[in-house]
């Protein structure tokens, strides 16, 4: 219902999704998320497009202007409540994810980092007048040499990523 009445109020003012965008200050996607009904503004956001469509919120949320009663701010103020919190449970399961994901990352950097040192360079003692192995030998020994360039910094930030992403 909110993205039928966004889109119908927003053509009805002659903008275009873009325009609106800009005048919310947000990318022109979301306002096509929310007008195909992928995503939901929250409540300061509804607020914000209301003013800026010069439209009552009830009236974006499906309300009519001529039964606006206390129950039905009370409706309203429900439905945003509800919005707000499904809103607030995707964002804090995009971040536990993202947490775990860094974990993950972590753990998998240390795994490779052990299993190339328990390994021991073993490209020094291949035979490279050999084509094959002087192929596997130079990728094996570019990417143990870039990995340990490189691994000390992934790590830092996946242990970064890590605490900024636990649970508060």
């Amino acid at each position: 219902m909110l993205n039928e009445n966004l889109k119908a109020i927003r053509k009805s003012k002659g903008l275009s999704q873009e325009e609106l965008a800009v005048k919310l200050n947000v990318v022109r996607q979301t306002v096509s998320k929310w007008e195909q009904g992928l995503s939901v503004p929250d409540a300061d956001m509804l607020i914000m497009i209301s003013e800026t469509l010069e439209t009552p919120v009830n009236v974006l949320l499906g309300e009519t202007i001529a039964e606006q009663k206390a129950d039905d701010l009370k409706v309203i103020s429900e439905k945003l409540e509800v919005i707000n919190l499904q809103l607030a449970q995707r964002k804090q399961s995009q971040r536990k994810a993202l947490h775990w994901m860094f974990i993950v990352m972590s753990i998998a950097i240390i795994l490779i980092a052990g299993c190339l040192i328990a390994l021991q360079s073993p490209y020094l003692d291949w035979d490279f007048h050999d084509p094959e192995t002087a192929v596997v030998g130079t990728i094996y020994h570019a990417f143990e040499f870039f990995f340990f360039r490189l691994a000390p910094f992934a790590m830092i930030g996946t242990v970064i990523g890590a605490v900024l992403t636990r649970k508060k």
